[in-house]
This record gives C-alpha cells, structure tokens and sequence, in this order.
C-alpha cells in the first residue's frame, strides 16, 4: 500500500494549489507588487514566483506575441541608478510589452528585430521612439515603410 498520486483537473502535477488559486495569483502579480500579492493571498513571496512560473510554462507559449505587430514603440529603460539600461518594445494596439532585452544599442534593437522576421518586420506601419540614432538607423533598415513617430517623453 504506498503513496498513490492521481492527476485532477483541477490541480497541475506537483502543485499545492488549484489552478484557479494559481490562476489568480497571476493576475495578480500582473498588476501589484509580488510583496502585496503574498500578503493578500497569505503565501511566502517566493511562492507568488513559483506559481508564476507554473503558468507561463503551461501558458506562455500558447500566443505568438509577434503575430500582428503594426504599432510598435521603442525606448530604453535605466534600471540600477541609472547603470544599466533594457532595451523594450511594446505593441501600441494591445499597450502589452513585445520583446525586453539587456543593454540600449543597435546590436540589441537588431536582435528583436532578428526574432520578428522580415516578413514581419515589413507589416510594421507606425514605430513611435525617441531621437536616439540608434534606434533610428535600425528603424530605417529593418521597417522601410514604417512613419517614425516622436516618442510622447
């Protein structure tokens, strides 16, 4: 007679939670602070993480985030005082983030624009950025057809 483990649906496999419990955690570290996700639903913070990292395995790569690209915005963020910059593209028509890379050149603007395809690359119509030359040259060479846009900051 030993230890006998069954699949439900409604738990995934080696999970202390149900999925709707997961499910709403992350919802939740979506929009708050995983600190104040912990303390609502009472688990550690290291926790908040795990179940995140549960359901992007099972759900992250349900959707292609490339497909349908037309309205990009490109910026670079500092991030540690100031020292370290993340290179990030965000779809304007679903205001969600696109692609994240370390670093604010044009190697690291090449690399997303690698991923994206030309194919793709060429169904880009708007790119809103600011005046870095960078991001202008890359622009110019990988979306020809796009009209370059003044970044709102």
């Amino acid at each position: 007679h030993g230890v006998v483990v069954a699949a439900v649906p409604w738990a995934r496999h080696g999970a202390g939670h149900t999925r709707a419990f997961d499910a709403t955690v992350a919802f939740l570290a979506v929009h708050t602070a995983r600190s104040a996700v912990s303390q609502l639903m009472r688990i550690g913070w290291r926790t908040v993480g795990a179940i995140v990292a549960r359901v992007w395995a099972e759900t992250g790569g349900c959707e292609d985030r490339y497909d349908g690209l037309r309205r990009i915005g490109i910026d670079e963020v500092s991030y540690k005082k100031g020292h370290r910059y993340l290179t990030v593209v965000v779809d304007h028509d679903t205001g969600r983030l696109v692609w994240a890379a370390p670093g604010k050149s044009a190697a690291t603007l090449q690399a997303f624009f690698d991923l994206l395809g030309p194919d793709r690359a060429a169904e880009i119509t708007h790119v809103s950025a600011d005046g870095a030359d960078w991001i202008t040259t890359v622009v110019r060479r990988r979306c020809p057809n796009a009209v370059r846009c003044a970044d709102p900051f």
